[in-house]
């Protein structure tokens, strides 16, 4: 899914070419392609491009992946994608899933001295709720009202059951009621969080400062400074010793930089292929405007499982990825609610039967079947800006033509790939701690809604009302059942072709420690996750 904001599940980068082999600079001098020179309690690091959209403030979506940065939340995620009380001390939902009641922690501050309470709380929702539209992370069209009966206490009123409500808790950070200020906490947020910005210059560096007082105990690195270069430039500065961390694209894992070692992190994040479920057709979207969508080929059920169970995942991978990630079948089971199928891959002689008894064969000996005198084929789109992607693609081609299907893969703009994407297949990455996504991409009612949403046009009775009964449930586990449930019956019918969750990786200086067993399994996010803990890290 394309990135909107450095918050969100979806993905477009934003490459800054910046020149490598610089000197040690002062950190202003960062935009020209070096990173600052390093202290004794201090760290540099480059973590992709996601801070470098313009705004750190959480209402405008920054920092909604579910853990602390200079922000906390009401809840927050643990290692095993549950959830637990943050600025929250416990919860409770009503017996009809319409009120989510929460008590506050005792003695919790903002940054600027100033005491949390229920009305922070309140000013915060209140303020995304009234400009919805600067917040694409953090959906509040369901929440009715917000009320503090108590300096302590938060009491939210839906508009109808929501249960992903509890997961937008998760997401956005409160700000101060008396100190918010929209313009100002674009560049210095003021949170209750562990890091206190001290400069941000949009597209070349962000400083932090450890918050001393923070009520979680205060971090024990004392200065961070993440700087914005590509790739190749951030490998150079590594190597001569002025990172302590550089995210690294997969083909750069068998390198060596003294000093360093790699770290391949878990993710949630998925990469897939969608597939067009509805022959060749015009339907209007919610416009009222007509627009193509459906392909003929992947639009045969027999192919696309054809292609889900005929594929070599662990060879795609090598070939695309150098190995780095683990063949993927749905929604990772590293999520609460994720329910991927049995692993069932690598079966080309009974992906090839499968297309025989379905009447595409090859009549003209090119090695592509047909049928009815439609070739076995379809077009895959990827972003020209993420090379991995395309990678991806040209392996999953070369394994689809071994079974007789044509996968012409074409690097693109987004804009086009949106054009496109109704038609043909697109190389998307998911990976988030909201189930809502199921929502989104396997709703009948999501067909033409949105720029995400259902782009193969899958349409299944039993999965709406699965979705439906998810989201209106009033205890968390049993919408968790109904998400699984409904992914169950999905995976049958393959409206995406789930290839390969990913890992995060990253060399990482030998002096740091980043306390590697209390990650997160990381969302979709470019990089970024592994701060979800740098509470925790600490030099040697």
């Amino acid at each position: 899914m394309r990135k909107k904001t450095w918050a969100s599940l979806v993905a477009s980068v934003m490459a800054i070419s910046l020149s490598a082999g610089c000197g040690k600079k002062d950190v202003q001098d960062i935009g020209q392609g070096a990173a600052p020179t390093k202290e004794e309690d201090s760290i540099v690091c480059y973590v992709g491009h996601g801070f470098w959209d313009g705004s750190l403030d959480p209402v405008k979506g920054a920092y909604a992946y579910g853990y602390a940065f200079t922000n906390n939340a009401l809840l927050s995620v643990t290692p095993d994608s549950s959830y637990k009380g943050d600025l929250a001390e416990g919860w409770e939902v009503s017996p009809d899933a319409l009120t989510y009641t929460f008590h506050l922690k005792d003695g919790i501050k903002f940054q600027d001295g100033s005491d949390l309470s229920a009305e922070d709380v309140v000013f915060t929702y209140e303020t995304v709720m009234e400009n919805q539209g600067d917040n694409e992370d953090v959906d509040l069209t369901k929440l009715e009202s917000v009320e503090a009966p108590k300096e302590d206490t938060v009491v939210f009123t839906l508009k109808e059951p929501y249960s992903p409500f509890l997961d937008a808790a998760a997401q956005l950070g409160i700000v101060p009621s008396d100190g918010y200020d929209s313009a100002a906490f674009d560049e210095k947020p003021i949170g209750t969080g562990p890091w206190k910005v001290v400069q941000y210059n949009a597209e070349q560096q962000l400083i932090v400062e450890a918050n001393e007082e923070y009520f979680d105990g205060a971090p024990k690195i004392k200065r961070v400074t993440f700087v914005d270069m590509d790739n190749e430039a951030a490998f150079s500065n590594a190597q001569s010793g002025q990172l302590d961390i550089v995210m690294v694209q997969p083909n750069y894992v068998s390198e060596e930089i003294e000093g360093m070692h790699i770290e391949e992190l878990e993710t949630m994040d998925v990469r897939n292929i969608s597939l067009p479920c509805q022959p060749r057709q015009v339907m209007k979207d919610r416009d009222g405007k007509e627009v193509e969508v459906g392909n003929d080929v992947t639009s045969d059920v027999n192919v696309r499982k054809a292609l889900s169970i005929g594929i070599d995942r662990e060879r795609i991978i090598e070939n695309a990825f150098n190995g780095v990630g683990r063949p993927a079948y749905g929604f990772t089971r590293n999520l609460e609610w994720g329910n991927a199928p049995e692993a069932v891959d690598g079966q080309a002689e009974e992906a090839r039967g499968l297309l025989e008894k379905a009447g595409w064969v090859d009549h003209d000996g090119d090695g592509i079947r047909e049928r009815d005198g439609v070739k076995c084929g379809f077009e895959v789109y990827t972003p020209s800006d993420e090379q991995d992607r395309y990678n991806l693609a040209v392996a999953v081609a070369e394994e689809a033509k071994e079974l007789g299907i044509s996968i012409v893969v074409k690097q693109t703009s987004w804009d086009e790939i949106y054009d496109t994407s109704n038609t043909g297949g697109v190389v998307w990455g998911f990976g988030q701690f909201n189930p809502i996504v199921i929502d989104q991409l396997f709703n009948s009612g999501g067909i033409l809604r949105g720029d995400f949403d259902n782009k193969p046009a899958y349409e299944n009775e039993k999965v709406d009302a699965l979705i439906g009964d998810a989201i209106d449930a009033a205890e968390h586990s049993e919408a968790v059942a109904k998400w699984k449930e409904a992914q169950a019956v999905y995976a049958e019918e393959y409206p995406y072709l789930f290839i390969v969750n990913i890992e995060h990786c990253y060399f990482v200086s030998d002096r740091l420690d980043i306390s590697v067993d209390t990650q997160i399994p990381h969302p979709h996010g470019h990089g970024i996750p592994i701060i979800c803990n740098m509470k925790d890290w600490s030099l040697r």
